[in-house]
């Protein structure tokens, strides 16, 4: 791969990635400080799920999550207020990532860039939403349904937190697929018959390391798993017309 200008020296790419990093760390800090006074609402959204699965449930009785420490209840704010944030500016923060790459590409490869920015946000949100409005809201209900007289959960809301934030950032991930795809297609280093050719083993790869990021429980995993079989094989169709588009 060719680049349009003179070769960056190895130090200034760590300066150049350090400036990145930093701007970005600054918008979601700042976005964070504004959206604390929301965080409330924010907490409420992420709190539905699991107020639906106990209606769903006919629970034998009221349940609501609960913090274990004094300052628990502030600590949640605070790191909801970190998530929504990274949330909002994650265009801002996918655009300086490809701001970074970009003085390594051709011409011809620079111009995809905006585009592929674009479709990063998009598909992140795309994972984000199927997370939670299917996965979490079925998860959870049939996770919550081994509640008896005898057997009652009783959940901190920071576990909680953890777990469905970690589900919708890992299903966001996920969904990138395509557009990684689409760009490694563009620079020449996959095509659809090599997709074709490995797909079992990138499946494999890519629910293994999903296990490792997500809790440790085989219900997740297969949630995660049907979507990545399906984001696969959408790959391979985004990679064919990538490479159409190279050839014409």
């Amino acid at each position: 791969m060719g680049s349009i200008k003179d070769e960056m020296p190895f130090l200034e790419h760590l300066e150049e990635l350090r400036w990145r990093l930093i701007k970005s760390v600054i918008a979601v800090v700042a976005a964070s400080f504004i959206l604390y006074f929301f965080s409330e609402y924010v907490l409420a959204v992420l709190i539905s799920p699991f107020n639906a699965a106990i209606e769903n449930n006919n629970a034998l009785q009221k349940q609501s999550l609960i913090f274990l420490t004094p300052t628990g209840g502030f600590m949640i704010r605070i790191k909801l207020s970190v998530f929504a944030a990274f949330v909002l500016v994650l265009p801002y923060v996918f655009h300086q990532f490809w701001q970074f790459i970009m003085p390594g590409l051709l011409e011809k490869e620079r111009k995809h860039v905006p585009l592929v920015v674009f479709f990063s946000s998009f598909c992140f949100l795309c994972g984000a939403f199927f997370c939670y409005f299917v996965v979490l809201r079925f998860g959870l209900t049939f996770l919550m349904s081994f509640q008896t007289a005898d057997l009652v959960a009783t959940i901190s809301v920071d576990e909680y937190l953890q777990f469905i934030t970690m589900l919708i950032v890992v299903f966001g991930l996920v969904f990138e697929l395509p557009v990684l795809s689409f760009f490694l297609t563009k620079i020449g280093l996959v095509t659809p018959p090599f997709l074709r050719h490995y797909r079992k083993h990138g499946i494999v790869c890519m629910v293994a390391i999903s296990a490792l990021i997500t809790p440790p429980d085989i219900f997740t995993q297969l949630l995660l798993a049907g979507p990545l079989v399906l984001l696969y094989e959408i790959s391979i169709v985004v990679s064919g017309i990538a490479l159409k588009r190279v050839v014409d």
